[in-house]
């Protein structure tokens, strides 16, 4: 019997998938994924990154007052795999197909504005894999539908795939704060998003590029992925004010502390000190952008904001991001591997996600693999 007889004739398939608990615990779990209807397509999902939003579902069991971890929840959403099998209305696909898995579905629908004008990030009928109660992509088998998958190129990895979602936070958020050819640009935060968002950076022609972090390590990693960078260390209790000083001097001749100050801030934090480092940095009429995640509400010097003209902007995930960001991989603009340091098995998950949290692992981008004799169907 040929691969293509296997997946016409198996009913459902057994997948394993690392599940978070309502009391902050990790689990193991085992599902039953039937085949694809219509125009879902069965996906082999090889490689998956740890998100510090799967960290926080985990930990604290919410982010902000909707998203919610009520019962048993699946996690991962940055991910990528090989196509399997196909639903009978599918026509972009087939088995064998390598693809990124987008894992924001908007509803699409002619009568939903957002959709409708393009920006589906916002529709309020998403269904957001692993965003509660939607359940996650860790795991080896998924379903998806078949608009929201993206063909990826043999000279982009599995690894590489899964990490188009992390660039596309980055993507997004650089796109609203309007980022240009030798824009002074401030970056608070050197974990995943700011890294990628320093890769970006350097991509677009900004200069000098500062970023800042608590962890030495980080910072130090941060140098060697762009050499150029220049890095600004921040202890616990620093004063914002203060290293926005340290910042400034950075910047150059005539733009000494109490001159100009950065074009643009990107705050990857969402702490609020760390907020405050960032509007303090900025030139008047500059721009702040918020990309981190932080509490429900936030202090913020209003009136520094406004006495210097200083635009505060925030996003919401992202829109149409996927194919630049395979672009941007495969022409060589963007290279994100340097940023995978820690490796686990899919079966391993668990002990995956406990590095990912685990300050003095020293780990960026922590990545759950699932094997290739999966391929093919049983």
């Amino acid at each position: 019997m040929s691969d293509t007889d296997n997946m016409a004739t198996t009913e459902t398939l057994t997948s394993p998938a690392c599940y978070t608990t309502v009391d902050h615990k990790l689990k193991m779990v085992t599902n039953e994924v039937p085949m694809p209807q219509g125009e879902q397509v069965l996906v082999h999902v090889r490689a998956t990154g740890v998100c510090g939003s799967d960290v926080h579902f985990w930990k604290h069991g919410q982010i902000g007052p909707t998203m919610v971890v009520r019962g048993d929840h699946g996690l991962g959403h940055e991910s990528s795999g090989i196509v399997l099998a196909v639903g009978p209305e599918v026509t972009a696909f087939q088995a064998g197909d390598r693809v990124a898995i987008e894992p924001g579905v908007p509803c699409g629908k002619a009568t939903c504005h957002f959709c409708r004008t393009g920006r589906y990030n916002a529709c309020p009928d998403v269904t957001f894999y692993s965003t509660p109660p939607v359940h996650g992509l860790l795991t080896r088998y998924h379903l998806h539908p078949q608009g929201w998958l993206h063909k990826i190129p043999d000279n982009i990895s599995y690894e590489e795939g899964s990490m188009l979602e992390p660039l596309s936070v980055a993507l997004a958020g650089l796109e609203r704060a309007e980022v240009r050819l030798g824009d002074e640009v401030l970056i608070c935060g050197a974990g995943p998003i700011g890294l990628v968002t320093l890769l970006c950076c350097r991509a677009a022609g900004a200069c000098p590029i500062i970023i800042t972090d608590i962890d030495k390590g980080r910072l130090e990693f941060a140098k060697k992925l762009v050499p150029q960078a220049k890095t600004v260390l921040v202890s616990h209790d620093a004063v914002p004010q203060d290293v926005a000083g340290e910042i400034r001097s950075y910047l150059g001749p005539g733009n000494e502390e109490g001159a100009l100050g950065v074009k643009l801030a990107v705050d990857c934090t969402g702490i609020q000190s760390s907020v405050h480092t960032a509007i303090y940095s900025c030139r008047f009429g500059g721009r702040v952008f918020v990309i981190g995640v932080g509490k429900d509400s936030m202090d913020v010097p209003f009136m520094h904001l406004s006495a210097h003209e200083i635009e505060l902007r925030f996003q919401y995930r992202y829109h149409e991001t996927w194919p630049r960001a395979i672009r941007l991989v495969s022409e060589g603009l963007i290279n994100l591997k340097p940023l995978v340091t820690h490796r686990y098995a899919l079966e391993q998950a668990v002990d995956a996600l406990h590095t990912a949290s685990t300050p003095a692992s020293g780990a960026i981008k922590t990545m759950i693999l699932d094997d290739e004799k999966y391929d093919v169907l049983p």
